[in-house]
């Protein structure tokens, strides 16, 4: 990521391409949105990067992780950044505080792999060892911990306006009540390891997304929330690993969208006129996140950033 470059540019009547210059010193594992104009990312590098992607500019990188970084979130409407890493803890920083981080989250004994922040300031965190666990940012104090045997944790996240989150394992998903900190469903196996999750903004429906290889697996799957193991559609098409989906943003009077990138260095918008775009020699593409809802933010394994006007 850096300076915009131009030969990067890919045009076509479906969508618009734009690569920069990497920033991180190896590939990008994540990436978010912390703003309109600013994206997170982190990768192998062990950094935690926040760059402008409307200017092309980095604006600052945090270094404070030991092993590479895992996934990145921001609480919304602030300025703090989450990130979670293979040196099995998860750091709070702030764009307004220095590159030190402000809290640490100790406990778990593997990689983290989920990582979410919910409205009311609670960060859940789950890991390859099997726990969940429910922060309070403030004292970066655990509040809860469950441990599932061979919930081997890949992704969570938060239910829009609910008490609910929701993770990804190597063969289910799975929801919790964070009240409780208790499981109040779990949808049915898929036969490869599920990788990762979102929720649509209305809170109804949960897509999930599928290992795999030469075709085989590599689905996203359409689950309704309202009907516990309810699956509406599996979304198919993906030759590799499908390593990240999202909800779009539905703009006025538009349809409801998700977008998957899968390690066949393509990613897919999945409505009733489906658009495929392939990144070619960019590698897996291993994360995505909506700024708006017509920008989208890819992170490729061998060439950084990529946006992408849809």
């Amino acid at each position: 990521m850096g300076k915009l470059q131009s030969k990067f540019r890919n045009r076509s009547e479906l969508y618009q391409v734009v690569q920069y210059a990497p920033a991180h010193q190896g590939s990008i594992n994540t990436v978010t949105s912390l703003s309109p104009d600013l994206c997170v990312s982190g990768g192998s590098d062990q950094a935690v990067v926040v760059y402008d992607w409307k200017q092309g500019r980095m604006c600052q990188s945090f270094q404070g992780h030991n092993r590479e970084v895992t996934k990145a979130v921001c609480y919304p409407g602030s300025t703090w950044i989450f990130s979670a890493s293979r040196d099995k803890t998860a750091l709070m920083w702030d764009l307004n505080q220095g590159d030190e981080p402000i809290q640490e989250f100790c406990g778990h004994e593997l990689v983290v792999n989920g990582l979410a922040i919910s409205p009311g300031r609670k960060l859940c965190t789950g890991s390859r060892d099997n726990w969940m666990c429910l922060w309070d940012i403030e004292s970066a104090k655990c509040e809860q911990r469950h441990n599932i045997s061979r919930n081997l944790v890949t992704h969570v996240c938060w239910v829009p306006g609910s008490s609910s989150v929701v993770q990804t394992s190597e063969d289910k998903t799975i929801v919790w009540d964070s009240r409780a900190w208790q499981v109040t469903n779990t949808f049915p196996a898929k036969q490869y390891i599920q990788t990762h999750c979102d929720v649509s903004p209305n809170g109804n429906y949960l897509v999930s997304s599928s290992n795999g290889f030469g075709g085989q697996g590599c689905e996203a799957t359409l689950w309704d929330l309202r009907q516990p193991g309810c699956k509406v559609v599996e979304y198919r098409g993906h030759l590799q690993t499908t390593a990240c989906c999202t909800f779009l943003p539905v703009s006025p009077g538009g349809t409801t969208r998700v977008a998957t990138s899968s390690h066949d260095s393509t990613i897919k918008i999945w409505d009733q006129n489906t658009a495929t775009l392939s990144l070619d020699g960019a590698g897996p593409l291993v994360s995505l996140s909506p700024s708006d809802a017509t920008n989208l933010l890819c992170a490729s394994f061998n060439s950084g950033l990529h946006h992408i006007h849809v």
